[in-house]
């Protein structure tokens, strides 16, 4: 028998890539009332965003189970970041990494910002959980992906808004090979392959190139994750399905 969905509402920081997409899943999983919300941040790689409404989409389609509990799409202007944060994320620049050891694609205060501006959201919408991707595993090391910073912001959010906001991290300790099976046990080869051809990793907003784990340049940092984590995912596959081999 199926676990009683929790009755609180949640909002999925939602942006189109892998890991919001399987944290959507993960939501729709759990949760009687689910909405998503975007950010358009001036990022390099925009197209994200228009993957969010083909996976939303495909999501209600595919997964008729979950379709009655995926309620409104959000999409809020934050286009401020990239005139304060001079970053590859944002501006037409090689990737590189900086004297600090943080690679150029971090931009600072990201995450602070979306979840602040997101629990803004759900306080009006009346929704208590925010669900967002962020990965201390693998990563390139933003500080403000680490559990330590999200649990001190929720902190910081509940004080504020004088109440309970619970901030969940469903892949803070996962790699991406356990993200990908993750995604599997959610919606099985269906959800995978939707994942695979529909979200957007690629810092460099590549989608004409398609390659076995889906679009992108394949040598910026997200694609190289996305690849070692869909190698690595795909040989545990094989192995499992054929011990002896």
């Amino acid at each position: 028998m199926a676990a009683p969905l929790d009755p609180r509402g949640a909002l999925v920081l939602f942006s189109g890539g892998q890991d919001s997409a399987t944290c959507l899943a993960w939501a729709l999983a759990r949760f009687a009332q689910v909405e998503t919300v975007g950010f358009d941040y001036g990022q390099r790689h925009r197209v994200e965003l228009d993957c969010r409404p083909v996976l939303l989409r495909e999501l209600r389609r595919q997964f008729p189970r979950w379709a009655p509990r995926l309620g409104v799409d959000h999409l809020l202007d934050l286009r401020q970041l990239a005139q304060i944060g001079a970053t590859a994320m944002t501006e037409e620049r090689a990737i590189e990494w900086q004297a600090n050891g943080l690679p150029n694609t971090f931009v600072p205060g990201r995450n602070l910002l979306f979840f602040t501006y997101a629990a803004a959201l759900a306080y009006r919408r009346g929704l208590t959980v925010l669900v967002g991707g962020m990965c201390e595993t693998d990563y390139s090391g933003y500080p403000d992906c680490r559990d330590n910073t999200l649990k001190a912001l929720q902190v910081a959010i509940s004080l504020g808004l004088a109440g309970p906001m619970t901030v969940e991290t469903p892949l803070m300790f996962l790699d991406k090979a356990q993200t990908w099976t993750l995604s599997e046990q959610l919606g099985g080869p269906a959800l995978v392959d939707l994942i695979t051809e529909h979200s957007h990793s690629c810092y460099l907003g590549e989608r004409s190139q398609r390659h076995p784990w889906g679009h992108g340049c394949g040598h910026c940092p997200a694609c190289e994750l996305r690849a070692r984590g869909w190698a690595a995912y795909t040989a545990h596959a094989a192995r499992a399905a054929d011990p002896a081999a």
